[in-house]
C-alpha cells in the first residue's frame, strides 16, 4: 500500500484532518505525538501531505488546496488555477464539450475543464500521478465529469472528444528541458494529435522560439500576476498564424497585428515597462503604438513616452532623472533625494541588482522610495530614476 491510498483510509483521512495547518516548526512533537496512536508511517505521510497542501494554496486556493491530494511534483509543475480556468473557459467559447486531457498531471486542469461543464479525459501513464488526479476529482465532486485513465498517452484513442489538451513533460534529470522535441511527448507528436481533432491546446514553454510555432496554430503567451507562466498553441481557432498576450486575472488579452519595430526616440516623461507575456510574444511594438511612444534602443524592450495612456500591457513610470551609468552620482543623487528604498530593474545591464543596492542606498535609510532603470538608451548605458505613475 502506497502513501496515497493510506492516506484515503478512514484512518489516513481522520489524520489528515487532525494534521491540517501543522506549523513545520511543531511537526516534530505532533509526530511524536501521533506516533502513539496511529503507525509511523501513516503519520509521516499525513504531514507530508499537509506540508505539499500548504505549498498548493498559492496555486490552488486554500479551500481546494485543503481537500486536494498532491506529489512534490505535482505541486511543482501544475497549473496554477487561475489560468487553467482562463484556458477552459476558452476552450467552452469554442462550443468545446468533450477533451482528452493527455498528461494530465495531478488533475489542475481536468478540474478546471470540469467545473465549466467540459467532460474530460483525463491521461497519465504514471500509476501514482494518475491515482492522485482520481482523488482529486473525487474530492472536490467532479468524479462524474472526469475519467482518470492510467495509460501511455500515445496510444490513447481521441475520436471520441471533441478537443485534445496535451501538457508535455518538460522536465528531465537535469532540469528543464528547452528543445521541444525532447519534450515527453515530443512537440511533433502533440502537433499531430492536435490536428486529429476540430480544436487543441498545447501548452509549451514560455521560451518557445516563434519559428518552431506551426503556421495553422494560434500562439498565446500567458501571464498571472505578472508573472509569465505558459504559452500555448491553439488549433481550431478563427485566428491561425497569429499571436496574443493574455495578462490575468483580467483577462486582457493584446492580439498581434503585426506591426513594424517602433523607432528609437529620445527619453520621454515616461518609461513603459512591457509584462513579460508582452515581450514573449513580440507585442511591444503594440504597446508602443498604444502609448504613442518608441524605445529607447533598438534592442530592449522599454517603450517611451511624453504622454501617460494607461494600459494593462505595461506598467508606466515618470523619469524624473536620467544620467550616464556612474555609482558614485547615483549615490549621491539618492542621497539628496532622501531615498530609503530603492527598486532596481534592469534590461541590457550586467549589474546585479542587489550588489548596486548595497553600494548606492545611505546607512540612515530616508522616507522616500524610488526605482532605478539599469538599461542602455541609443547604445549607452544608463541609468534612468522614477516612480510608478
Amino acid at each position: 500500500m502506497n502513501d496515497l491510498e493510506r492516506l484515503l483510509s478512514p484512518e489516513g483521512r481522520a489524520l489528515l484532518d487532525e494534521v491540517r495547518g501543522t506549523d513545520p516548526a511543531d511537526e516534530l512533537a505532533v509526530a511524536t505525538r501521533l506516533r502513539r496512536t496511529h503507525p509511523a508511517d501513516l503519520v509521516s505521510a499525513a504531514l507530508g501531505q499537509a506540508r505539499l497542501r500548504q505549498r498548493a494554496v498559492a496555486k490552488f486556493g486554500a479551500e481546494d488546496a485543503g481537500r486536494m491530494f498532491f506529489t512534490p511534483n505535482g505541486v511543482e509543475q501544475s497549473t496554477r488555477a487561475g489560468v487553467a480556468a482562463y484556458r477552459a473557459r476558452r476552450f467552452a467559447a469554442l462550443g468545446v464539450t468533450s477533451v482528452a486531457d493527455l498528461c494530465c498531471g495531478i488533475g489542475g486542469d481536468a478540474i478546471a475543464l470540469a467545473r465549466a461543464g467540459i467532460r474530460v479525459l483525463a491521461v497519465d501513464r504514471d500509476p501514482l500521478t494518475a491515482a492522485t488526479a482520481r482523488a482529486n476529482a473525487e474530492a472536490l465532486g467532479l468524479a462524474d465529469l472526469i475519467e482518470v485513465r492510467e495509460a501511455d498517452v500515445t496510444e490513447v484513442d481521441t475520436a471520441a472528444y471533441d478537443a485534445v489538451f496535451v501538457d508535455p513533460a518538460r522536465r528531465g534529470g537535469r532540469g528543464r528541458i528547452f528543445d521541444p522535441e525532447a519534450y515527453s511527448p515530443p512537440l511533433s507528436w502533440a502537433v499531430e494529435a492536435a490536428r486529429q481533432r476540430p480544436h487543441a491546446a498545447l501548452k509549451v514553454a514560455p521560451g518557445i522560439p516563434h519559428e518552431a510555432v506551426p503556421g495553422d496554430a494560434e500562439a498565446e503567451w500567458v501571464s498571472d500576476g505578472g508573472d509569465v507562466k505558459e504559452a500555448v498553441l491553439w488549433f481550431g481557432t478563427d485566428r491561425p498564424g497569429t499571436v496574443r498576450a493574455t495578462l490575468l486575472p483580467g483577462p486582457h488579452t493584446l492580439p498581434g497585428r503585426g506591426l513594424p519595430d517602433p523607432p528609437v526616440r529620445p527619453v520621454g516623461r515616461y518609461l513603459y515597462e512591457p509584462d513579460g507575456a508582452v515581450i514573449r510574444a513580440h507585442l511591444v511594438a503594440e504597446v508602443a503604438d498604444q502609448v504613442g511612444g518608441g524605445l529607447l534602443d533598438a534592442t530592449i524592450a522599454y517603450v517611451t513616452a511624453d504622454a501617460l495612456h494607461p494600459t494593462p500591457y505595461a506598467t508606466a513610470y515618470e523619469i524624473t532623472d536620467r544620467l550616464p551609468f556612474n555609482v558614485k552620482k547615483l549615490k549621491a543623487l539618492l542621497r539628496e533625494r532622501e531615498v530609503g528604498v530603492l527598486t532596481v530593474k534592469k534590461r541590457g545591464s550586467a549589474v546585479e541588482p542587489e550588489e548596486l543596492r548595497r553600494k548606492v542606498l545611505p546607512k540612515q535609510h530616508g522616507p522616500h522610495a524610488a526605482t532605478v532603470f539599469l538599461t542602455r538608451v541609443a547604445g549607452a548605458p544608463t541609468m534612468l530614476l522614477g516612480n510608478p505613475a
